[in-house]
This record gives structure tokens, C-alpha cells and sequence, in this order.
């Protein structure tokens, strides 16, 4: 039997093509937008983010501007793709705007479309084009986020580890790729090392939002189910059984496995956030802090997950560590 806690040393499968030090420096902009129109599209990304990301936002909110309102753009970005995907519909509707979705955004990336052009699209497109155009990021990223969204789409079901590694790393580590390009890294970092970090810590956020997601992605119509296969075989028990809890024992053992590679993943990712720009490393340690709150909360009683009651870190936990890592950087312990 493998040992549950090891973790896969994942290679980042995108290209370096830009220096990521000094990005506070940068003042985003669109040609043709005024300064009046981006300030409207980066308010609209601010407020979706704000309202679909409970969690994030506790975190992303003390990234110093620029540099957070560019990262509330990516996840308006990455929220507009999966609505693509969940929205209501037949799977080939679906799939069409996925891949509308898709085409436009590689015509952004790639400055086929200008300025003004991008404007008619919409405020996030607007933020988007700005971000994308300003900041050092590869733009594989938003194409490998686009193939994690394809997953869903078609419910794929992992059979390995390493698959639903790589998933994980579309959904996730893309994000927390996008993110470091943004905060940027201190003199003298191992870009390589870093990125490495940046992926273990956005596998341990997915994996623990496929845990504290189980019950409700089981419930979905068809069932979204992420845990592998080969874990389910391992210990002789189906998500069917573990939704109703019908044998304890053998419930509790899928997922304290689940939660042992998960805890590997944050383990791995140590010392990220020593490595990123000073004023931008406390937005990570609260993100890093409520996520790992919400793990605790799964070890301490795995049942939970199956509960009417979905897991969650109360908001005044959330306000807690926010301000924590807030005395910290006045402090100067970044």
C-alpha cells in the first residue's frame, strides 16, 4: 500500500517566459480604455469575486492595488468559464459556450481583438484583457484552466491519483500560478521552486474543497464524483455507501486517506509565501490558514461532509485571520 501522505513532485507543464520580480511596479492598462472604464470593469470583478468566493476574498482582499484588483479579474475570468459549464442546458449547449468562451478568450490573450473591441464584450473582459496584457503571466495557464473545466463538463472519472492530480492542477494550480505572476517574487527566488510550491498549495485547496464538496457533488444530476477509483477499490466501500454512511468504518478510512494526501500537499507547499513579494505574501497565508481551518474541521469529525450542514469556517474565523496576517505585515514578519 503507498503511503498516503506522499506526494507526487508535479512539473509545471507551461513555458517561463517573463521575469515576475518587481510587479508591483506595473500600472495594468488597455489601449483605448480610459482610465474611468477600467476602473468600472476592475469594481465589477471585485464585486463577483466578493460574492462567489467567500473564502478567497477573506485573503485576496489585502493584495495591495493594483495588484488586487488584476487578481480578482482572473477569478471573475475563471468564474465566467465554469458558469459556462454549470449554467443550465444540454451537455452540447454546454460544451458550445465553453468553447465560445474559450475562443474569445484566446483572441484577448493572443491581441487579435483591441481594446475597444473588448469593451463591447463586457467590463470582465475588459479586466481580463488589462491583467493578461500587463502582468507576466503564461498564457497556457488560462488554456490549461479551460481543459479542467472540460472535465467537469464531461464527468470524467479519475481512476488515479496522478489523474486527478492533473485535474486539480487545471482547476487550481493554474490559479495559484496566475497568482504568483501577479504578486510577483522576491530577488534571488527559484522561479522553478516557487511555481512548484504554488501548485502543491493549489492541490491541497481543490483536494479540500472535493472533500468538503462530497455529498453535494454526489447529489448532482449526473454525480461529479473526484475521488479516484483506485482509492474506492482500495478499501471496498462506493460513494453511494459513503453519502449514506452506511458502514462507518470503512467511510472513515477512504477519507482520512484522502485527507493524509491532502495534508501532503500543504506540507509541500511550506515556504511559499517567504518566497513572494512582502506586501502580498499575507494575502496567501490567510488564504492558506482558512482553507487548512476547513480541513481541521473535516479531520476532527469526517462525517461532517455528509451532513444537510456544509462544512464551513464562520465568517468571523475568516475576519480573524485576515487581521492576523495583517498585524503581521505591519509587524514585518514577511
Amino acid at each position: 500500500m503507498t503511503n498516503p501522505t506522499a506526494v507526487m513532485e508535479l512539473e509545471r507543464p507551461v513555458e517561463v517566459v517573463r521575469s515576475v520580480v518587481d510587479t508591483g511596479a506595473i500600472e495594468p492598462a488597455l489601449p483605448g480604455i480610459s482610465a474611468v472604464e477600467l476602473a468600472a470593469a476592475w469594481a465589477t470583478c471585485r464585486d463577483v469575486t466578493r460574492m462567489r468566493a467567500r473564502n478567497f476574498y477573506y485573503g485576496l482582499r489585502l493584495t495591495p492595488e493594483p495588484r488586487r484588483s488584476a487578481i480578482y479579474s482572473v477569478y471573475a475570468w475563471m468564474r465566467g468559464a465554469d458558469d459556462a459549464v454549470d449554467d443550465a442546458g444540454t451537455a452540447e449547449a454546454r460544451s458550445a459556450r465553453l468553447a465560445e468562451y474559450h475562443r474569445v478568450s484566446s483572441e484577448i490573450l493572443s491581441g487579435e481583438r483591441p481594446g475597444r473591441e473588448v469593451a463591447k464584450l463586457g467590463p470582465l473582459w475588459v479586466a481580463f484583457a488589462a491583467t493578461a496584457r500587463s502582468y507576466p503571466i503564461d498564457h497556457a495557464i488560462f488554456h490549461d484552466m479551460v481543459e479542467g473545466l472540460r472535465a467537469d463538463l464531461v464527468g470524467e472519472t479519475f481512476q488515479t491519483d496522478e489523474q486527478l492530480a492533473r485535474y486539480c492542477y487545471c482547476v487550481a494550480g493554474t490559479a495559484g500560478l496566475s497568482c504568483l505572476s501577479i504578486w510577483g517574487l522576491r530577488p534571488g527566488t527559484d522561479r522553478g521552486r516557487a511555481e512548484r510550491l504554488a501548485v502543491h498549495r493549489g492541490q491541497a485547496f481543490q483536494r479540500t474543497n472535493i472533500l468538503r464538496d462530497l455529498a453535494q457533488d454526489f447529489d448532482e444530476q449526473p454525480p461529479r464524483v473526484y475521488v479516484p477509483v483506485e482509492f474506492w477499490n482500495r478499501h471496498g466501500v462506493t460513494p453511494a455507501e459513503v453519502r449514506a454512511w452506511s458502514r462507518p468504518e470503512a467511510c472513515e478510512a477512504l477519507l482520512r486517506e484522502q485527507i493524509g494526501i491532502t495534508r501532503g500537499h500543504y506540507a509541500a507547499s511550506a515556504g511559499l509565501e517567504e518566497m513572494i513579494d512582502p506586501a502580498c505574501a499575507p494575502t496567501l497565508w490567510a488564504m492558506t490558514r482558512i482553507y487548512s481551518a476547513l480541513l481541521d474541521r473535516i479531520e476532527a469529525d469526517p462525517r461532517r461532509i455528509v451532513s444537510n450542514a456544509r462544512v464551513r469556517l464562520p465568517s468571523v474565523r475568516k475576519a480573524s485571520i485576515a487581521l492576523s496576517a495583517t498585524i503581521k505585515s505591519r509587524l514585518g514578519r514577511w
